[in-house]
């Protein structure tokens, strides 16, 4: 469809009174008589003049369930601007492509689990942007979050084509980092940190304050924080029985005991937050 069928389509939405929000169309019924046209007929072209390429959509919408346990019609109708009934006849044409969407009531749609879908494919600019971040991860993050993400990008690269493999060689050269001397991540502790805290298990460390002090300790991790020019871990304390703050450049030894959390419950992170020393 050219631009200007685009403008007389728009023009014609105005005059018969055509309304569209994100995720729902309302057409007047006598427009759908007058111009021939079923409400669906004005949904498909309705999602045609006012979203992408339909093609373009189904990539999107198969990545966005790749990237999610669950992903609800509401949540793809609002992000690629369409009705819920075109969510619903896209996850049809995802279907009858040989991708097995399911849905599971109250949660939304979801790949079945053991499926996996071929390699995607990145533009030039999704791949100068991950280039960018291993930057930035060798500067804030830890020697085991930067050696993961490595693994991670070169499957990544691998899927580039030839020609963009040799523009981000090239791009790498001159992008660089200066870390300042305040940074110590040398340690290996924040992938571990990450698994503990996701299943909910206790961890016991061997800590060493800011007077030296060393100690031992069983936490219940809840979770990181950056602040500070440091990785803190928020946990609630066995021996203190209360919440603490550990900076993890300071801990000695880090063991997960395979135990559950000793409290069921546990504020929100973002409340633990408020009360640190750093306005955010």
């Amino acid at each position: 469809m050219a631009q200007g069928d685009r403008l007389i389509w728009h023009s014609e939405m105005l005059l018969i009174g055509v309304v569209r929000v994100p995720g729902r169309t309302f057409v007047p019924q006598p427009a759908c008589r007058q111009a021939g046209m079923t409400v669906h007929d004005w949904d498909d072209r309705l999602d045609y003049i006012c979203g992408m390429n339909r093609i373009d959509r189904l990539f999107g919408i198969s990545t966005m369930l790749q990237s999610k346990k669950y992903v609800p019609a509401e949540k793809i109708a609002d992000k690629y601007n369409i009705s819920i009934r075109t969510v619903y006849r896209d996850v049809k044409a995802l279907c009858e492509q040989g991708i097995p969407v399911s849905f599971e009531q109250h949660k939304g749609y979801f790949i079945v689990q053991g499926y996996f879908l071929p390699p995607v494919s990145f533009s030039t600019e999704e791949a100068n942007a991950l280039m960018l971040m291993e930057n930035l991860v060798k500067l804030l993050s830890d020697q085991s979050i930067e050696t993961h993400y490595n693994s991670a990008l070169s499957k990544i690269k691998a899927v580039l084509r030839s020609g963009q493999k040799e523009y981000i060689e090239s791009l790498a050269k001159n992008i660089m980092v200066q870390t300042p001397e305040c940074f110590d991540h040398s340690f290996e502790y924040l992938s571990p940190l990450q698994n503990a805290i996701a299943s909910k298990q206790v961890i016991a460390i061997e800590y060493k304050n800011n007077k030296e002090e060393t100690s031992q300790r069983e936490l219940d991790p809840i979770g990181l924080i950056f602040y500070a020019y440091n990785w803190h871990l928020v946990g609630w304390c066995h021996k203190r029985n209360d919440y603490r703050d550990f900076r993890v450049s300071r801990i000695i030894k880090l063991r997960d005991t395979g135990k559950p959390f000793k409290k069921s419950m546990h504020p929100a992170l973002e409340e633990y937050m408020k009360m640190l020393p750093v306005d955010y």
